[in-house]
């Protein structure tokens, strides 16, 4: 049982960087591990891992000791079966993938799942993911599900309704991240005790209002997280995992983004809430 929570970024906010020079900044800067984004056409996805490519970033890791906590994945539950199916060839090989690069202990998978209204597409979530689940088991792997803010699933509340519809199974967990719960009169306390018992994952970026609009931002930056008294509720509830910063497109995709300058300032802003909330870090 590990004794901390490991602190990790994701390369969903390195799109320019290659995985090889994005592990060798992260270490450099401080993390304990990373998250790598694996969806079609970036430079993780696992078309563009041939094996020597995997042994050699698995050595790399290795090297370095940094963590490879989870794999992003960005999956919807598909109503027509043939989709369905290519979306269990994309977890299986995602799977691989993560098998490949951390054989020892294995990264987990996180995705959204998508548009629509919950009442709608809560019955397809369901039985779309049972299938997910026996690919989960037969990879031995876990997938985290995540609310979003402008998904089908949105609240703590939809995820643990679906992980329960199917039986608690051990691979089905969810992804907590508070920046999806800002603003909607969700207290982050009341938030973190519905989903600490089924969170494999946390996530951190920040919300904010602007106007009639929530924009994200760098975690830190806008002050509307308490990030000290998350990581305090997780820690003391026996959460031992992952903690990663990731940087929404909407911040990614501006013409001034820096990768690596944001990934200084997100361990800058968010490394002593570990200290002042009295969580280890580390394995």
């Amino acid at each position: 049982m590990p004794t901390g929570c490991t602190f990790s970024f994701s390369t969903y906010g390195m799109k320019t960087l290659k995985t090889e020079r994005a592990i060798q900044v992260l270490k450099e800067i401080g993390y304990d591990g990373l998250e790598l984004t694996v969806w079609p056409d970036w430079d993780a996805s696992p078309d563009n891992m041939p094996p020597e490519r995997r042994r050699a970033i698995r050595g790399l890791l290795e090297q370095t000791g940094l963590k490879l906590a989870s794999l992003m994945e960005n999956l919807t539950p598909a109503a027509k079966d043939q989709d369905h199916a290519a979306q269990l060839e994309r977890l299986r090989r995602a799977a691989a993938l993560g098998h490949d690069l951390a054989p020892n202990d294995p990264p987990l998978i996180q995705t959204v799942l998508g548009g629509g209204k919950w009442d709608e597409r809560k019955t397809l979530f369901r039985d779309r993911l049972g299938d997910w689940v026996k690919v989960a088991d037969q990879t031995r792997t876990v997938i985290a599900i995540k609310p979003h803010r402008g998904g089908g699933m949105s609240r703590p509340s939809e995820a643990v309704w679906l992980i329960k519809q199917l039986g608690d199974p051990p691979r089905l967990r969810m992804v907590y991240d508070y920046s999806h719960y800002a603003f909607r009169d969700m207290p982050l306390p009341e938030t973190v005790k519905t989903a600490l018992p089924y969170t494999a994952h946390i996530a951190v970026k920040d919300a904010a209002k602007e106007g009639d609009r929530i924009v994200f931002k760098l975690p830190g930056d806008a002050g509307t997280i308490d990030y000290e008294m998350l990581l305090r509720l997780f820690y003391a509830g026996g959460y031992r995992g992952d903690v990663c910063c990731e940087i929404s497109g909407m911040v990614w995709n501006r013409p001034d983004y820096d990768p690596i300058a944001a990934a200084k300032t997100c361990y800058k802003n968010l490394a002593p809430a570990f200290k002042k909330a009295g969580v280890p870090r580390g394995r």
